[in-house]
């Protein structure tokens, strides 16, 4: 089977997506591939400024979609609810994308949630809760998130969000990946047992050469373990095209349920195809644990 590339994606034409922290890296190559294919694309960032310029660059490629810009900060409970308020009309795919990583210390959202388990997992579930209903007016509705190799580090403890006693930036980390692989799979579950048309997949880019490494929200908040970081990962793996191949693979023709990423070197790099879940990802009912601690953390319910 030869290597597979966004080049072998579907026509979307006609079709409207939703990708988080479109404005750079990953998600700014999945926005501007998806247009490229014919998507209109809201790219949803939280940094409007930076969005806009993304933006400006997709429709400097000649993408035959429209691409348009929202505010949306997956740290606030409040941001979330106003996106999903001002939404109109069908959603046919939506990437949760965004992401923090490893904080040296730990930090809150407005909600008082710990900072990665509230961004990466919390915002994501709440986002896709609230725009359910768009999702549902579309033929054929799909939601891909994106998890890491990192979930590895996650651990049965993910249900308890990342509480302050014997914080751990990499292992917190991993729970908020592993939330993010459990809540998919979940989300498939459920879809499949109401016979809804939605398709729930998830995806992980490997390692990859962008600057959520030195993000201030993450490692970048110490300067020089960022800058050394940054520059080690650019000489050592790809840059965010490779990474986002197997979001896009996710994204739009992957078999529901289906966990996607790099099949080369411990799935760093390489192919796209099947990639490896841990033993808590693959665990039923902590990911139904999760599912019932979220919404209660969150407010939001899913109606499929």
């Amino acid at each position: 089977m030869s290597r597979w590339t966004p080049d072998q994606m579907p026509d979307l034409t006609g079709k409207r997506a939703l990708v988080t922290g479109a404005n750079s890296g990953i998600g700014l190559v999945e926005a501007r591939e998806l247009a490229r294919h014919g998507a209109d694309v809201v790219m949803a960032v939280r940094n409007t400024s930076s969005g806009e310029e993304g933006a400006r660059r997709i429709r400097a490629t000649g993408a035959k979609g429209r691409v348009t810009v929202e505010a949306l900060d997956l740290a606030s409970q409040a941001s979330v609810q106003a996106l999903a308020d001002r939404f109109e009309g069908p959603l046919d795919l939506l990437v949760n994308n965004a992401g923090v990583m490893a904080p040296p210390r730990r930090r809150e959202t407005e909600d008082g949630f710990e900072l990665q388990f509230g961004t990466n997992h919390l915002g994501h579930f709440a986002l896709t809760g609230l725009l359910l209903p768009h999702l549902l007016e579309a033929s054929a509705p799909r939601v891909a998130t994106v998890s890491s190799i990192a979930h590895h580090a996650g651990d049965g403890m993910v249900c308890e969000g990342n509480p302050a006693d014997g914080y751990d930036p990499q292992s917190s980390y991993g729970r908020s990946k592993l939330a993010n692989l459990l809540f998919a799979t979940e989300l498939q579950r459920r879809a499949s047992a109401t016979g809804s048309a939605l398709t729930s997949t998830a995806a992980h880019p490997g390692v990859s050469a962008t600057n959520l490494v030195a993000s201030k929200d993450g490692m970048g908040a110490i300067p020089v373990v960022g800058t050394i970081a940054q520059w080690g990962v650019k000489l050592a793996f790809p840059g965010p095209d490779k990474g986002a191949e197997a979001i896009l693979y996710a994204a739009t023709v992957a078999e529901p349920g289906s966990y996607s990423g790099p099949t080369g070197f411990r799935e760093t790099r390489g192919p796209v195809g099947e990639a490896r879940r841990s033993t808590w990802a693959r665990d039923e009912t902590l990911a139904g644990l999760l599912w019932d601690r979220s919404e209660e953390l969150t407010g939001v319910h899913f109606s499929l």
